[in-house]
């Protein structure tokens, strides 16, 4: 037991690690090939941090633990909008300054929505896994388009003033390679050690993914979004959850599907969908600001803090008496 919460450890160093050099090395990479700022931020940096979840559930379901996979994509879901968003909403209030931002919330819960029939037959089938992927494709197709139009929005400035500038292309190209070599590696290893984990406190690889795992995945989420928001770049700091939680739902669970179709507890669409749901729409409302400008407050994000944490405590109880 104690080698496999060591490899967890370690394994969530290395993913967290090698995710933020595979974003640097890609973001400067693509800014050397003359991408702009915006698209790198909206779509490169987007996809970067989900890369962790996308390699988990990948592998998870072709080693045949599909409850890793789609545990890992709603959990990581939940943990992004519950705890990141609250924690760094406690520590630093967040306005909403940026039109573009606006306009991808709603499309976050469209995916959501649109995801919904594709799960309620209870598995995810080869040909759904590449609908989900296919949607994942349109969105980056979208997001670039609306890049285009960004013109004078606030988050232009932020995201030019994240991408590295000393960074020379050779070494971007280096990192963008090995960060990529260390997140498979590190992927494979958590995924064992969280299967062996799950195996030996006799509980199911769905509550692993949904807890241990989404919360280490979610890492270089909580990680980007702190210091955005310590920086004064709120809407970068939103914006990394807003685009990670649409490429979990297209991307995560879509690779999982594409990969080994498999099926899956009905607790799933009862419990952990549905909570999901409801805290993004308490975001949504939090965020968006229908009537004011959106924000997330400190009161805001210790209410969205406690409903991460009673959604574990949930978890918890669920799992305690399964045993």
């Amino acid at each position: 037991m104690g080698l496999y919460l060591l490899t967890l450890v370690l394994g969530f160093i290395v993913l967290t690690w090698s995710a933020d050099r595979f974003i640097a090395g890609a973001a400067v990479t693509a800014r050397s090939l003359g991408v702009s700022p915006l698209v790198v931020g909206l779509t490169i940096v987007g996809i970067g941090t989900s890369a962790p979840e996308m390699l988990v559930s990948g592998l998870a379901a072709w080693e045949g633990n599909p409850g890793l996979g789609i545990g890992n994509a709603i959990g990581s879901n939940i943990a992004n909008t519950g705890l990141i968003i609250g924690i760094t909403a406690l520590c630093f209030p967040l306005a909403v300054r940026s039109s573009i931002l606006k306009r991808e919330m709603p499309v976050l819960l469209a995916v959501m929505g649109l995801s919904l029939p594709l799960l309620l037959d209870l598995r995810l089938q080869r040909w759904e896994g590449l609908l989900l992927l296919l949607g994942m494709g349109a969105v980056l197709l979208w997001m670039g388009w609306q890049a285009r139009r960004g013109g004078a929005d606030p988050i232009v400035q932020e995201y030019e003033e994240e991408i590295p500038t000393d960074m020379p292309l050779r070494t971007a190209v280096f990192w963008l390679i090995a960060g990529l070599a260390l997140l498979l590696a590190s992927s494979r290893a958590l995924v064992w050690a969280a299967v062996a984990t799950a195996q030996s406190l006799g509980i199911s690889d769905l509550v692993i993914g949904l807890t241990i795992v989404a919360l280490g995945t979610s890492l270089p989420e909580l990680a980007a979004s702190m210091a955005s928001a310590r920086k004064g770049e709120h809407d970068i700091a939103i914006g990394n959850v807003i685009g990670s939680n649409i490429f979990n739902i297209l991307g995560v669970m879509g690779l999982a599907g594409a990969v080994a179709p498999f099926h899956f507890d009905a607790e799933v669409l009862n419990r952990d969908f549905v909570s999901m749901v409801l805290l993004t729409m308490v975001f949504f409302a939090f965020a968006y600001g229908l009537r004011r400008p959106g924000h997330v407050t400190r009161p805001e994000g210790l209410l969205l803090l406690a409903a991460y944490c009673g959604y574990q405590v949930m978890l918890f109880f669920d799992a305690h008496g399964s045993i």
